[in-house]
């Protein structure tokens, strides 16, 4: 990479500037490419991408980070009962494409487009062949009603997005990552930015040396 006015501005090499020098916004570096290792790289590094557009890539780190500790998931007494009633099915993997592709074209209140580009969508495809992103899938009879993906690190899962049809779909699908990492010893889920409806599930917020230290250890 090169420096210019104190940018970073990534080349050919998939190699990364330190994230704890990050601007005061969490930016990483510009450019580079969505190249699936590049993006794997950057994840086991603490930097995920995000930007509006393929042609102006973004690297962020950002601090605070925020994280879910899945012994700290929030399971309401409400939600409770709806997962001893409910008639959903959940899977993992068997419909990644319906999962990306739902999560990139759902509305979101306050915001006018999305993250989610086809450049995004293609790199992450090609992960998720190679195992290294996973999806889960809510069914209500034949038909997805919610899910959610993200990067696989083998203890730690990068959430990326999820997204909700119907009732509680979204909730479903992260009870049972949750649920599923537990069984294998993952660390946490990393939520990366952080929101009140992560809040609300038990997401909080740690220090980026705290992650990185997380991360690495």
């Amino acid at each position: 990479w090169f420096t210019i006015l104190s940018i970073v501005i990534l080349g050919e090499s998939f190699e990364f500037p330190c994230p704890n020098d990050a601007d005061e916004i969490g930016i990483v570096a510009f450019g580079g490419d969505l190249h699936p290792d590049r993006i794997f790289k950057a994840y086991k590094e603490g930097i995920f991408p995000w930007f509006e557009s393929d042609e102006s890539l973004a690297w962020w780190s950002p601090d605070p980070r925020m994280v879910l500790f899945l012994d700290k998931l929030k399971v309401s007494k409400s939600f409770k009962a709806f997962l001893r009633k409910t008639n959903y099915k959940v899977t993992f993997n068997k419909d990644f494409e319906f999962v990306i592709n739902s999560c990139a074209n759902i509305k979101r209140i306050g915001q006018n487009g999305t993250w989610i580009t086809k450049g995004l969508i293609d790199s992450f495809t090609q992960l998720h062949k190679t195992g290294k992103v996973i999806s889960v899938e809510v069914w209500d009879d034949d038909e997805i009603v919610g899910g959610l993906y993200g990067i696989d690190l083998g203890d730690i899962f990068c959430g990326e997005s999820m997204f909700s049809k119907s009732s509680n779909s979204s909730k479903v699908a992260l009870y049972y990552l949750v649920k599923e990492l537990k069984k294998n010893q993952y660390k946490f889920i990393d939520c990366q930015v952080p929101s009140e409806h992560l809040r609300s599930l038990g997401g909080e917020n740690i220090s980026r040396k705290n992650f990185l230290d997380l991360l690495k250890g």
